[in-house]
């Protein structure tokens, strides 16, 4: 009768997310999360492949609860008001899980990256919502406005880089405003003067 296994791959992943959020990536070996998990390296191959593999199910698992957190936040019915909830929800998570969001903008090897997934839902919420804001032929652009925008602006809170004094949260809401705005505009460009 075989031995049963002593750890599982929920646990792997958590065991790594750990990790990630906690060291970084350059920790995040399969060794590493053996000794997390309790458990010798050559155990972990019985759940994951290789690193490649771990980093790409860690990233799915990212994805979904970013994904969610977006999702849960867009819930004014104004796509404005969820264009500030959403951009909100993505600060709370990249603030509280910095490896893991870290790792979403990673320029990592081609086989670690996770698989386009034609299905995924990460930012459903947000394309509904620039869709309302920028009109239907402009979605891609403008969700890849927001998403730059802020995760410039997280990637330079994470690194400490605003030293000038004034309110982040100010700032950073303001921003939102301001990308609201101009998607907006665009829409009403696009739609022409009014009759």
């Amino acid at each position: 009768m075989p031995t049963p296994s002593r750890t599982s791959l929920d646990r792997i992943v958590r065991a790594g997310r750990t990790i990630l959020d906690t060291e970084g990536l350059d920790s995040l070996t399969m060794q590493r999360v053996a000794v997390v998990v309790g458990v010798r390296a050559p155990s972990l191959y019985k759940h994951v492949r290789d690193r490649a593999e771990l980093v790409r199910l860690i990233a799915g698992d990212v994805e979904r609860e970013l994904g969610a957190a977006m999702d849960a936040a867009a819930t004014t019915g104004d796509p404005r008001g969820d264009l500030h909830a959403i951009a909100h929800a993505f600060r709370a998570y990249a603030l509280a899980h910095p490896g893991a969001y870290a790792l979403l903008f990673a320029r990592l090897p081609d086989a670690w990256r996770l698989d386009p997934d034609p299905g995924s839902r990460t930012f459903d919420s947000l394309f509904r919502t620039v869709a309302a804001l920028s009109g239907p032929e402009h979605v891609l652009e403008a969700a890849r406005t927001v998403v730059a925008w802020a995760s410039g602006f997280v990637g330079m809170e994470l690194a400490g880089a605003f030293r000038l004094g004034g309110d982040i949260d100010a700032a950073f809401a303001y921003g939102v405003e301001r990308i609201a705005d101009a998607i907006g505009t665009g829409a009403r460009q696009a739609a022409g003067p009014p009759p």
